[in-house]
């Protein structure tokens, strides 16, 4: 146990801290964090579409008519299908904070680069037609979705990057002092922006030239696939959790840190089944956002919600009984700093066993029930991380009680794990305290 923590102070900690300082994996994460509230808003109407009663399709179709699903999901593609536009715009507009440049400009730039990207054109199938036609004048709505997600993140951080680089070697055109400021900023912007534009403009030129055709053809074959193939097994996902662990044992946000790479694979996921329930076709995806938000880390990072109601009823130390009572109402909505930080959990050998440990049994757990066909694959709905477990659980897989059931028995392997360890260390707690008092 000594050398552990040894080996986590000299080896993962300065690591890990120089990950969580990269500008380009925060910018990331926060970017990416300004899609969820409009994608939570389209899973409420992907929920209320699809709610799994028998006479409910008959019954809003006899009172809406019979086009009322289709109605109702405009809210969903709307939402969902723009996911990649306000990530790219997200995303440099951190980045460009970080470099103290004007990140409205930045977001604006990076958004105009990204639309370059993508092809003005879709394919269309007539009724009764043998095969597709191209329709130009048009962006497919496809690549400004999930499908788009991994170009609108690259095109950010380039976009951004020539961006700041451009204003920082003042290369920029400078109005006089009674210009008003808005005006002056956007001068400023004008170069920068038209060197990007350009850039972008050759790369996409230069691509149209090869059999990829397309940026997002490139990105696809030799990044996206690649990454989603291996983010979505069941050893892509306890080497993501593992490293989520192995941070959080360190006192930083694994889930933070991690999430800046892993998120767009998982939320590519999520909209994959998204897409599928929509069309009616069997879930593709195992491992999606949900999966780990709703059924690995029930009580936050670790799986703590089992500590949690431990310490809450079965407690002797005293220590242990006033966090719990501090910690339950947190866990409940999947917080557990009250635990990492003043069990604490961070540099202690005892407790982070189960911590690492648990995580990594949920991932098999819930990866063989769904993959068995015991519990159903989540169903595309993004509900917050911090719906509550059992709740969670139900609602992740489209109402389903088998999810809730899935949660139940994962809540029964964290509480055997974590079991042993909780009561050593209370037991530790008990003695100093009686000692104390003595």
């Amino acid at each position: 146990m000594a050398k552990f923590t040894q080996m986590l102070e000299e080896k993962v900690m300065p690591v890990a801290g120089k990950i969580a300082g990269q500008k380009h994996l925060q910018a990331l994460r926060d970017g990416l964090i300004l899609t969820m509230p409009l994608i939570i808003v389209g899973s409420i109407f992907l929920i209320l579409g699809f709610i799994p009663i028998d006479s409910y399709p008959q019954f809003m179709a006899d009172t809406f008519g019979a086009d009322w699903l289709t109605k109702l999901l405009y809210p969903v593609n709307a939402t969902f299908d723009i996911m990649a536009l306000i990530a790219g715009f997200g995303i440099a507009y951190r980045l460009a904070e970080h470099y103290k440049v004007d990140p409205l400009n930045a977001g604006a730039v990076s958004v105009a680069a990204f639309i370059l990207s993508t092809p003005y054109f879709t394919l269309f199938t007539p009724e009764g037609a043998d095969a597709a036609i191209q329709v130009g004048g048009v962006l497919p709505m496809a690549f400004l979705g999930s499908k788009g997600l991994f170009v609108a993140i690259i095109i950010a951080l380039f976009s951004t990057e020539i961006y700041r680089w451009v204003i920082q070697k003042n290369i920029v055109i400078k109005m006089p002092d009674g210009v008003p400021p808005s005006v002056s900023k956007s001068f400023v912007a004008l170069f920068p922006a038209f060197l990007v534009i350009l850039v972008v403009w050759v790369i996409r030129l230069l691509i149209e030239k090869t059999s990829f055709e397309t940026l997002h053809n490139v990105v696809g074959k030799l990044l996206q696939e690649p990454l989603g193939a291996l983010g979505g097994t069941l050893v892509g996902g306890l080497i993501a959790v593992l490293l989520i662990q192995l941070l959080w044992s360190t006192g930083l946000h694994g889930a933070s840190i991690v999430g800046g790479v892993m998120g767009p694979i998982w939320l590519a996921a999520t909209d994959a089944n998204r897409l599928a329930l929509q069309a009616g076709k069997e879930m593709p995806e195992v491992i999606t956002q949900q999966f780990i938000d709703i059924f690995i880390y029930m009580g936050g990072s670790g799986a703590t919600f089992a500590f949690a109601i431990m310490m809450l009823l079965f407690a002797r130390s005293q220590h242990a009984k006033q966090l719990g009572r501090l910690s339950i109402g947190p866990g409940i909505f999947n917080i557990n700093e009250p635990i990492t930080f003043g069990a604490p959990v961070v540099m202690n050998p005892l407790l982070l066993m189960p911590f690492i440990l648990a995580p990594l049994a949920l991932v098999v757990t819930t990866y063989i029930g769904m993959t068995t066909g015991f519990a159903p694959k989540t169903s595309g709905i993004a509900i917050p991380w911090t719906t509550p477990p059992i709740i969670g659980g139900y609602l992740a897989t489209g109402g389903n009680w088998r999810g809730a059931a899935m949660q139940l028995i994962n809540l029964a392997v964290s509480f055997a794990i974590y079991y042993p360890f909780f009561k050593m260390w209370d037991k530790q707690n008990y003695e100093t305290e009686k000692s104390a008092a003595n």
